[in-house]
């Protein structure tokens, strides 16, 4: 039933949309990315802040008349930065938190853009990465974890900015193609081809890349930092094949293939294993 009134809603924005294409094309395309980059899940009070996040001293940094909330766990000099991925906040991190402190370490999560006590509208990989860049230059992190969307910025922040003070990455369930994730949306809503020649063009404009170079796997060929890249076989938001195309690129990466885990990754054996490899003398 659940699944029966999805559909009748996806397809009747996208319908909408359409007809609106015809008569207000420069609002169609808006409306469009909107729903395209807007989460509609993730936020919450400061009154419903998870436990997890209480245990954590908080602040905010104001960039660009946005607030980005952090949370940080004090230990040592040693710091890890963690990044979410689409439709989540920090507190996605509660089970792999006690693999990361038994280091002794600092570690830092950020709320991204409309998420979490974060400001702003747009979730994206630009946007994302920007975020990362400035709590990175704050904390001065030396390990960088993303989930998700929150990989592929990871990904993309360390191709654009090329932070010599982040010695290892964790990628987990990272998207390697933007166009795959564009044309999974067109094909939700049944966007007409008008909207569809819209976006791309707009993306390609914001991106600064044709949507086929603009993919994690272009990013990690860039990237130099050792990784770790763990992904599901049975991952259905983001498909296995997305992770073989990263570890395919990343020349110095250790690449993980779990079963069951599903987009999540919760699991204590690969936790353990992410330790090691962050924690553990070579």
């Amino acid at each position: 039933m659940k699944d029966s009134l999805y559909f009748l809603f996806t397809k009747t924005i996208g319908l909408y949309l359409n007809l609106m294409s015809f008569v207000l094309p420069e609002k169609a395309i808006q409306l469009s990315h909107a729903f395209f980059s807007e989460p509609r899940k993730g936020k919450f009070t400061k009154a419903k802040l998870p436990k997890i996040l209480r245990e954590a001293h908080s602040e905010s940094i104001q960039y660009k008349g946005e607030s980005i909330q952090t949370y940080i766990w004090k230990g040592n000099e040693t710091v890890i930065l963690l990044v979410h991925g689409w439709e989540s906040n920090s507190s996605r991190w509660k089970k792999m938190m006690p693999y990361l402190k038994q280091s002794g370490s600092t570690i830092i999560a950020f709320d991204g853009p409309a998420q979490g006590l974060s400001s702003g509208k747009e979730f994206s990989v630009l946007k994302i990465a920007e975020y990362i860049d400035v709590v990175a230059k704050k904390f001065q992190p030396h390990y960088l974890i993303g989930h998700s969307l929150g990989g592929k910025s990871s990904l993309y922040y360390q191709y654009k900015y090329q932070n010599p003070e982040i010695q290892k990455m964790v990628i987990l369930g990272a998207p390697s193609d933007f166009k795959i994730i564009l044309n999974n949306f067109i094909s939700l809503l049944s966007l007409n081809s008008k909207i569809k020649k819209a976006l791309e063009d707009q993306y390609i404009s914001v991106l600064n890349h044709t949507l086929d170079q603009f993919t994690s796997k272009e990013f990690a060929s860039k990237i130099t930092t050792k990784g770790l890249l763990a992904h599901d076989i049975d991952d259905t938001i983001v498909l296995f094949e997305e992770g073989k195309k990263i570890a395919s690129a990343w020349k110095n990466v250790q690449f993980i293939e779990t079963s069951g885990l599903g987009h999540s990754l919760h699991n204590e054996e690969l936790y353990t294993k992410v330790a090691q490899f962050l924690f553990e003398k070579e």
